[in-house]
């Protein structure tokens, strides 16, 4: 199936408006997230291939646009928690799913890792990842510095993926509709196919979406996708709003995993559509039938203790913190271990003054990290900057791209003192480095798959490739989460 030149299953339609003919979208399309976002946001991303393979035969049958299975803290968890190849779960799914589209989500130039890689392993690693199955690839910087989805982008394109440039949604004093929309043109302009409003923490609220949504149908001619979350509870809202502003597509999940941390019920929108001018379509029998599937895999997980309940809660903090659902809970371990329970709310009101004092950054991996744990510091050192993290470091110097707003240059001398700062592509200053991790694999990796995983997780790959070479792989009990692994997948890529 060409994909590319069938870039919708969108049923699209020509509607007038002052600017000329604009496509607008009939039928709502729909991307199901159970497959990756669901579980990554209620359950640590601890699905395993087994859990999902029973059901593909009925998700291929539905007739969505895609199916989100990988990217995101996938690849990291397949290795570290549940004796599985990244790459093989891919082919496998592929090979289950064959009229569906399949759907990835890539950090730009960290790819799937936590810095940034040379273009050279960028263009291997995208070159691979739409060789073993992947159609879509919604690629993002979490800073929306568009030089950091440059190398990923040019290389969806050069090897005939869909490429679903995405801008991290945040709110601050510099991120405003029209900055929305000039990044949009931009990322069209840069040759993304699809635009997708990438709300990690559900702070767009509906009325917002609508007009959002709007303005962006007006500026640009390619396809629109909301991914947005219910931490807030207004998800299912901000949704349907967009649907009547006329996004093209929108990211939900199965009701078994949907909700709360996780997106919107696809069911619950497919009913509230049936009829109207924007009816997804979609069956709900089907979807009835598959979410009875993973009913039966969430009640699984909830058992070994790894879905917890508590992600269902509605919690209307991330409103006035911006703080994503994942890294509460990352705060929260930080200050148990430091037996600081009780600052809590004193690092909640931090972490807003840190992040203006960074430039408002949006807080998604790695950034809501780096500022959550500044936040931290600040409150338990008893003094602003007193110490201040590497990786904050970093982000002030222009390791990770550049900041949105104006930065406190008064921390920033305090933090990296007279040391230049980054103002070009952060990946200009790498050497091409593919050769290198090729070199550090020696006869662990047997395909250049295996390289990459390398690439990407240096202290987890090498052990589990170890163990695959040597048949060992499901003879052992699954690992059991440490808690650093734990708070790093709940935090990572709310997306």
């Amino acid at each position: 199936m060409n994909f590319r030149n069938n870039l919708s299953r969108i049923n699209t339609g020509k509607v007038a408006s002052k600017k000329g003919y604009k496509i607008m979208a009939k039928k709502l399309n729909i991307t199901d997230t159970i497959l990756r976002d669901a579980h990554q946001s209620q359950a640590a991303t601890r699905m395993k291939l087994a859990d999902m393979l029973p059901a593909c035969e009925i998700l291929d049958s539905v007739g969505y646009w895609s199916l989100e299975c990988w990217g995101g803290a996938t690849f990291d968890s397949c290795m570290r928690f549940l004796d599985e190849d990244p790459w093989e779960r891919l082919r496998t799914l592929k090979k289950a799913m064959p009229n569906t589209k399949l759907q990835m989500l890539l950090r730009g130039q960290n790819l799937l890792g936590y810095k940034h890689y040379a273009d050279d392993v960028v263009d291997a690693f995208v070159k691979k990842a739409i060789e073993n199955g992947i159609d879509v690839i919604r690629v993002f910087d979490a800073l929306n510095d568009p030089r950091n989805m440059e190398a990923s982008m040019k290389a969806i394109k050069k090897y005939g993926g869909i490429c679903e440039a995405a801008f991290s949604y945040t709110k601050s004093p510099v991120h405003s509709e029209e900055y929305f929309v000039n990044l949009a043109l931009k990322l069209q302009e840069m040759g993304a196919d699809v635009i997708c409003i990438k709300d990690m923490a559900n702070l767009l609220l509906p009325f917002e979406a609508f007009s959002l949504v709007k303005k962006l149908k007006e500026a640009v001619s390619i396809p629109i996708h909301l991914h947005t979350h219910n931490t807030t509870g207004t998800g299912d809202m901000t949704n349907l709003m967009a649907a009547m502003a006329g996004i093209d597509i929108v990211d939900c999940a199965l009701s078994p995993m949907a909700n709360g941390t996780s997106n919107p019920s696809t069911e619950s929108l497919v009913a509230t559509l049936a009829g109207h001018d924007r009816d997804t379509g979609l069956d709900l029998n089907k979807l009835s039938e598959a979410a009875a599937h993973f009913r039966n895999v969430a009640d699984k997980l909830k058992a070994e203790g790894i879905l917890d309940p508590k992600v269902l809660n509605v919690d209307t903090k991330t409103l006035l913190y911006q703080v994503p659902g994942g890294m509460l809970s990352n705060l929260l371990s930080q200050l148990k271990q430091a037996n600081a329970e009780d600052k809590f709310y004193e690092v909640l009101a931090e972490v807003p003054r840190v992040r203006a004092d960074f430039g408002y950054p949006p807080l998604v991996t790695p950034t809501s990290q780096i500022v959550g744990t500044q936040a931290v510091l600040n409150v338990l050192m008893g003094e602003r900057y007193k110490m201040v993290s590497k990786e904050s470091k970093g982000l002030l110097r222009g390791e990770y791209g550049a900041l949105p707003g104006e930065v406190n240059e008064e921390v920033r001398r305090k933090a990296i003192g007279d040391a230049e700062v980054i103002t070009c592509r952060p990946a200009d200053l790498l050497e091409p480095e593919l050769e290198k991790y090729r070199a550090e694999a020696g006869d662990l990796a047997k395909c250049e798959e295996d390289i990459l995983s390398i690439a990407m997780f240096p202290q987890v790959a090498p052990k589990f490739l170890e163990k695959r070479n040597s048949g060992n792989i499901g003879k052992k009990e699954e690992a059991k989460a440490e808690e650093g692994g734990v708070r790093v997948l709940y935090v990572d890529d709310r997306s």
